[in-house]
């Protein structure tokens, strides 16, 4: 396997280094639209995330929409090749692979991009977003748990020093007019769609708890002890099942959680000692090879219960080996 078809891992040194990284990119944006014209601004970034935000959905929706495709549905393969240089220095900038049904998902995500370029409606705003956190659940990987606290713990800190200690963050969520949050019509009986008060929730929200919570997916999986469906995955969906507004009230949740199930279920050891590997992680072709692929999180679940069922047949015939 190809090491740049497998999701990017964050190690503890990305992790420490990624809220001051966020912090930069924060406030180089709010000076941005304190310099610069927002007009002008939003309509570059609307552009750049009209065209990102097609291609997410279209990844995102074609696992699904596969389901609905006739059988004798005539179904071609593509290939989008950019090279540069020529001979043996030759390299590859762009490789896309995709077949007509992959054109077919373009087409209804275009739809969106359209509405969403010209409305800037609700709705198409949190497609858009929904489908930018569920490839940045699917893209990013953290490879245990200390790496994954070391990154919580310092977001946690993040997010209340940029929130509570200045109006930085809110300025530019304001502002931004790109489809980086979910927006929660508040007015939504009153108004119905056309609904214009809303509350905000940022997709590193949703992202940042969201690879947390795959990687104790993973532990459980990996885990003789604990079935598929284990406590952690249950502790968290009826944690998440409530609104939470930021990761003031998330990073606890993600970590104490875990932390008490560990602890009641005697594998606060295993849990902190576990190094996620390839062996049980679903193969997610990267970006050059977009968007043949069906490593979507509704494929996640069902991939991970095949990898379950070798490792747990190595367990049992290995004491009659001996």
């Amino acid at each position: 396997q190809n090491s740049s078809e497998m999701p990017e891992t964050i190690t503890s040194r990305d992790a420490a280094r990624f809220p001051i990284v966020a912090s930069c990119t924060l406030l180089g944006l709010y000076l941005f639209f304190k310099i610069f014209s927002q007009e002008y601004i939003n309509l570059l970034l609307s552009m750049y995330f009209f065209v990102l935000g097609i291609l997410a959905l279209s990844h995102t929706i074609s696992p699904m929409m596969n389901r609905f495709f006739p059988a004798n549905f005539p179904n071609k393969q593509y290939q989008l090749l950019f090279t540069q240089g020529s001979g043996e220095s030759k390299e590859e900038i762009v490789n896309y692979e995709f077949d007509t049904k992959d054109l077919v998902c373009l087409a209804l995500s275009s739809v969106v991009g359209v509405w969403y370029l010209l409305r800037k409606h609700w709705i198409a705003n949190n497609l858009f977003g929904l489908a930018f956190s569920l490839n940045g659940v699917e893209l990013l990987h953290l490879n245990n748990v200390s790496t994954g606290c070391i990154l919580l713990g310092g977001l946690f800190i993040y997010d209340v020093f940029w929130v509570f200690g200045t109006n930085v963050m809110v300025t530019v969520a304001k502002s931004f007019e790109a489809p980086i949050k979910l927006v929660f019509p508040q007015d939504l009986l009153e108004k119905g769609l056309e609904a214009d008060n809303f509350a905000m929730l940022g997709l590193g929200d949703i992202v940042i708890p969201g690879i947390f919570i795959a990687l104790l997916l993973r532990f459980d999986i990996s885990s003789p002890r604990t079935p598929p469906e284990g406590w952690f995955v249950v502790w968290f969906n009826s944690c998440f099942s409530s609104r939470q507004p930021a990761l003031l009230y998330l990073v606890p949740a993600c970590i104490g959680f875990p932390l008490l199930v560990a602890l009641a279920k005697g594998e606060v050891t295993e849990m902190f000692s576990y190094e996620s590997s390839a062996e049980i992680l679903p193969h997610t072709p990267r970006l050059t090879h977009f968007p043949t692929v069906s490593g979507s999180p509704a494929s996640l679940a069902d991939s991970m219960q095949q990898k379950l069922s070798c490792p747990r047949r190595r367990r049992q015939q290995s004491p009659s080996a001996m």
